[in-house]
C-alpha cells in the first residue's frame, strides 16, 4: 500500500509538470501542440515499449513505459482543456471497467481457470458492444499485419477461430497453394489478393501461438538488418563496393553470418 501511495504521489508530480508545460509560461512547443501531433509520438513511443519488452531490456521497459504514460497524461490534457473529458474520468473509466470486468476478484462469481477467465471477458465485452461494431478496436492507423491479429482475435471472441495453430497453419498451406498458382498464371490481381490472403492466414496461427505477427515480424526486420550489414561490412574487407559483388559470394558470407549466430552462447 505505501508503494502504491508514492506512485500515486509521483503520478501527480506528472500531471503537474504537463499543466506547467501546457501553461502560460510553459514550453512553446508543448504548448503548440494538438491531439493528432501528440498521437504520433503516443504510437512510436508504444512500439518503443514493444521492442524493449520484446528484447526483455528491463531498465529500457521502465523508461519507456514512463514515455508512454506521459504522452497519455498529455493526451487527456488536451481533451480536458478543450472540455472533453478530465484525466479523473479517464482512470475512474477504466477502475469501474476493470472491477466489472473482473466479479471473481471483486464481486461473488467463481472463477477457477484462467481459460474460465477469459470466456467471461469476452461475454461481459460482446453484451457490452451488442449494438457497436464488431470491429471498434481496429483503425487505420495501425501496421495492417497488427490489424490482421486484432481481427482474428476479435472473431475469435464469437468463436470464429480454428482449435488450435496447427489448424490454421492448413488454411496458411492452401493460401500458399493458391499464391503459386497466381504466379504460375502471370494473374496481377490474384497475386496481390492471395499474398494478402497468406499474410492473414499467418497472423492467425502466430496469434493462436501466442505470438504477435507484428513484433515477431520486427524481430525478423532487425536481423535482417544486422546480418546485411555484416554481409556489408564483410565485402568491404574484401575489398568489394556494394553492388559489386555476386549473390552467391553474399550468399555465402550470409551463411557464414547465420552459423556465427548459431555458434555464439546464448545470454
Amino acid at each position: 500500500m505505501v508503494q502504491a501511495t508514492k506512485a500515486a504521489e509521483k503520478f501527480a508530480r506528472l500531471i503537474e509538470i504537463m499543466a506547467a508545460l501546457r501553461g502560460e509560461n510553459g514550453c512553446p512547443w508543448d504548448k503548440a501542440q494538438n491531439e493528432k501531433s501528440i498521437l504520433n509520438y503516443f504510437l512510436e513511443e508504444a512500439f518503443e515499449l514493444a521492442e524493449a519488452i520484446s528484447e526483455a531490456q528491463s531498465d529500457r521497459v521502465a523508461e519507456e513505459l514512463g514515455d508512454v504514460l506521459m504522452e497519455v497524461v498529455f493526451l487527456a490534457r488536451l481533451y480536458e482543456e478543450k472540455g472533453a473529458f478530465s484525466l479523473e474520468k479517464v482512470i475512474e473509466g477504466i477502475n469501474q471497467k476493470m472491477t466489472r470486468r473482473h466479479p471473481h476478484v471483486f464481486g461473488q462469481a467463481k472463477l477457477a481457470s484462467a481459460a474460465e477467465v477469459k470466456d467471461e471477458w469476452a461475454k461481459m465485452k460482446a453484451r457490452e458492444r451488442e449494438a457497436a461494431d464488431v470491429f471498434p478496436a481496429t483503425c487505420r492507423r495501425i501496421p495492417a499485419l497488427l490489424e490482421a491479429f486484432l481481427l482474428g482475435r476479435r472473431a475469435s471472441q464469437y468463436k470464429f477461430d480454428w482449435p488450435a495453430a496447427a489448424d490454421a497453419l492448413t488454411k496458411v498451406e492452401e493460401e500458399l497453394e493458391e499464391l503459386k498458382e497466381s504466379l504460375r498464371a502471370g494473374d496481377e490481381a490474384a497475386l496481390r489478393r492471395e499474398v494478402g490472403d497468406l499474410l492473414f492466414s499467418l497472423a492467425n496461427v502466430s496469434r493462436l501461438a501466442g505470438i504477435n505477427p507484428e513484433l515477431a515480424l520486427r524481430q525478423a526486420n532487425a536481423k535482417f538488418k544486422q546480418r546485411f550489414r555484416q554481409v556489408l561490412g564483410e565485402l568491404n574487407m574484401r575489398g568489394k563496393k556494394p553492388g559489386e559483388a555476386t549473390l552467391e559470394e553474399m550468399d555465402l558470407i550470409w551463411n557464414e553470418v547465420k552459423s556465427k549466430e548459431r555458434k555464439a552462447p546464448r545470454g
